[in-house]
């Protein structure tokens, strides 16, 4: 049993085997190969490796943390998620926005009309489809008062992403605000110290944070767009491309009247942790794929 299970957490292609990953009958055929044992089911391999929760046929991607200041940056995020900046707490006239854009939303025009669900029947999708082009969304969400504010534009870049920022920034209470902080990622259309003055220039009291490298996962944004690839866009199946945009805003006026601020859980000290464990550990910063 120790056997089959060393063989489990190999990696074939390692051993001259021409597979990416092992499936229970590959490690059953592996094991008899090898003269471990004369025969076996991969029922029973199932078996013994379920015992320790080894599933050679699963895998995650993870990115290496290569962002030299990762901690300073997540960690002054997770603070603002607290109601913290600079070890001082927030004032009441203090917002958080955390804000990014979804590109390349597609509108596929199927070739035959989506099927309702009917009893004993679900919903059914034709295969087939003819692309009516793409959109960008582009949306800002305030975590403490849960309110979201987005937008369609042909495409993303600099312009578009200053249009959101405006569209942002000339309601109250942001407008009056005494600081409103930004957090974004960095991505091409608000990348670096350029972003950072070009906003400053024009808005003063906005206070732009940047993610570190490869970490979206830390912009509460990201959970929003999750949330709309589920409820709007799977599946995809539109009459055109102002349909997606109409669909998209109606949505995110809906999800508004019920929307609450997000649990976020993954604090300043689990972050420490986690890194201290891959630090020990010699591997690099995890994420589903």
């Amino acid at each position: 049993m120790v056997q089959v299970k060393a063989i489990a957490c190999e990696l074939p292609y390692e051993n001259g085997i021409a597979l990416s990953r092992f499936s229970t009958n590959d490690i059953a055929h592996e094991i008899v190969k090898r003269g471990i044992v004369a025969k076996i089911s991969g029922a029973t391999v199932w078996r013994w490796l379920n015992e320790d929760a080894i599933r050679p046929w699963q895998y995650r991607s993870w990115i290496f943390p290569r962002d030299p200041e990762f901690e300073k940056k997540a960690s002054r995020v997770l603070d603002l998620y607290q109601g913290f900046w600079l070890n001082r707490p927030l004032s009441p006239d203090e917002y958080v926005v955390s804000a990014d854009e979804k590109t390349s939303i597609q509108a596929r025009i199927r070739k035959h009309a989506t099927q309702p669900p009917k009893a004993r029947k679900c919903m059914r999708v034709e295969h087939e489809y003819d692309r009516g082009g793409s959109l960008t969304y582009l949306a800002a969400w305030d975590v403490k008062r849960a309110k979201i504010f987005g937008r369609c534009e042909s495409k993303s870049g600099i312009i578009p992403f200053d249009r959101l920022v405006t569209q942002v920034m000339c309601q109250e209470p942001y407008l009056s605000a005494k600081r409103v902080f930004w957090i974004i990622d960095n991505g091409s259309s608000h990348r670096g110290e350029s972003c950072i003055k070009r906003l400053q220039d024009k808005w003063p009291k906005i206070v732009p944070v940047h993610l570190p490298v490869h970490a979206s996962w830390l912009n509460q944004i990201e959970i929003y767009f999750s949330i709309i690839q589920r409820k709007v866009l799977n599946p995809n199946s539109f009459y055109s491309l102002e349909e997606v945009e109409n669909r998209l805003i109606q949505f995110q006026k809906c999800y508004e009247e019920i929307a609450k601020p997000f649990e976020w859980k993954f604090t300043r000290n689990d972050l420490s942790n986690l890194l201290e464990k891959f630090k020990e550990k010699s591997i690099p910063l995890a994420r589903s794929a």
